[in-house]
């Protein structure tokens, strides 16, 4: 039996699938986290052979000792995974030191979190790319927003989300940001791109080769939401567009991505962009080596009519899809609110009007809240008319 250790796998909470998929392939199913075991959601618990709690998983000490006794208790371990960002280095430095012999290693785990380097895989890929500069100084940050123009977008090289982001659009902006940015932050500076957020997110297998497909379209950026305190609206949509097919199946090779999930963001030009590409055009923003944020992966099984829970845990145990993935697609929508505000709609008529269509809803963990919003709504919708209307009804206020 081969032993697979989930890092975390109790947040978010519908992780819990991960354990309940590889439960179902015959994996033995280990555990290990910050949460109290008694705590843990009884489908979790169902699903874990055994669980470890690390009351402080913020000490890599913790961590080795948890994972040293399940070794010694059941023999080398196979596979180590969070499946979150905010783990993804200790992950990596875990299967080092056990000589796990499936996922990244510490070497490799740079390409992935460092924005100036994915650059040099997208390239590879032949994806369009913004220009860009490490910051190290006014002068040189000023001599490049002289070859670029104004705006430009500062955000540091490594991160996840919005934050430590900088708009600059004069020199007053610049000197904001030397006044207000970290001395122990590597910063990259970007040529800003007028242009809507699409993901390529899916599912490759030991050789890279893609074996599920999705697309999120995300109307108000992340960015925008944290900072102006917009609700969070975005849907999969019913069919992933083959030219963006086309590139992030060359983006997932290029990066030689094995056996994960993986999250890839681009941006779809309103308009030409100089030295970049013309309206219309792909341009490759980042890459997340890991599902999408919060319940996305939820939305894409809604949107998709498959389990990409039990695809993931399928290439673990078979290196292959074993889905049926010809079943009915639908576009999925996501709406969030925020506590606080007064909305149009109250719950009850949202979930009058639309409880043929909706598939879930609830609140998101405080920790995401501040990107994702508190409340959300889940439904699947015929065409981008409905999406529009649903859009509307939720997050309208007063």
């Amino acid at each position: 039996m081969q032993n697979f250790i989930l890092i975390s796998p109790h947040f978010p909470e519908n992780y819990y699938l991960f354990a309940e998929s590889l439960k179902r392939n015959g994996f033995r199913v280990l555990g290990i986290g910050d949460c109290p075991y008694e705590n843990l959601g009884w489908e979790l618990r169902n699903n874990l052979d055994e669980y470890y709690c690390c009351c402080d998983m913020d000490n890599f000490d913790n961590e080795i000792r948890a994972v040293q006794y399940f070794y010694d208790k059941y023999g080398p371990i196979d596979y180590l995974e969070s499946n979150n960002e905010y783990w993804l280095a200790k992950d990596a430095e875990l299967r080092q030191i056990f000589n796990i012999p499936n996922g990244v290693r510490p070497d490799e785990l740079k390409f992935w979190q460092h924005k100036s380097l994915m650059k040099q895989h997208y390239k590879e890929a032949g994806a369009l790319v913004a220009d860009y500069i490490l910051v190290s100084d006014k002068e040189s940050l000023l001599k490049f927003i002289d070859k670029v123009g104004y705006p430009v977008f500062i955000k540091p090289d490594i991160g996840v989300g919005a934050a430590g982001d900088f708009k600059i659009t004069n020199e007053e902006d610049v000197d904001n940001f030397f006044d207000k940015k970290e001395s122990w932050i590597t910063y990259i500076c970007e040529q800003f791109i007028d242009g809507d957020i699409i993901s390529f997110d899916g599912i490759c297998d030991n050789n890279s080769n893609v074996v599920f497909c999705a697309s999120n379209y995300f109307p108000p950026s992340v960015a925008d939401v944290v900072k102006e305190g917009k609700d969070l609206f975005y849907y999969t949509l019913q069919y992933v567009p083959e030219d963006l097919k086309e590139i992030g199946q060359k983006v997932v090779k290029a990066f030689g991505v094995k056996k994960r999930f993986f999250h890839l963001e681009f941006f779809r030009l309103n308009k030409a962009v100089k030295n970049v590409g013309q309206k219309g055009d792909i341009v490759a923003l980042e890459t997340n080596m890991r599902p999408a944020g919060g319940f996305t992966p939820d939305l894409i099984n809604f949107s998709q009519s498959v389990n990409c829970y039990q695809i993931w845990a399928d290439v673990m145990a078979f290196d292959e899809n074993r889905q049926d993935l010809t079943m009915t697609k639908y576009y999925a929508a996501c709406a969030s609110r925020r506590n606080g505000i007064w909305y149009a709609h109250s719950d009850s008529e949202i979930l009058m009007k639309y409880r043929d269509q909706l598939s879930a809803e609830g609140y998101y963990p405080y920790v995401l809240s501040g990107a994702m919003g508190d409340r959300f709504f889940m439904a699947k919708l015929n065409n981008l008319k409905e999406v529009e209307e649903f859009k509307e009804f939720v997050e309208q206020r007063m």
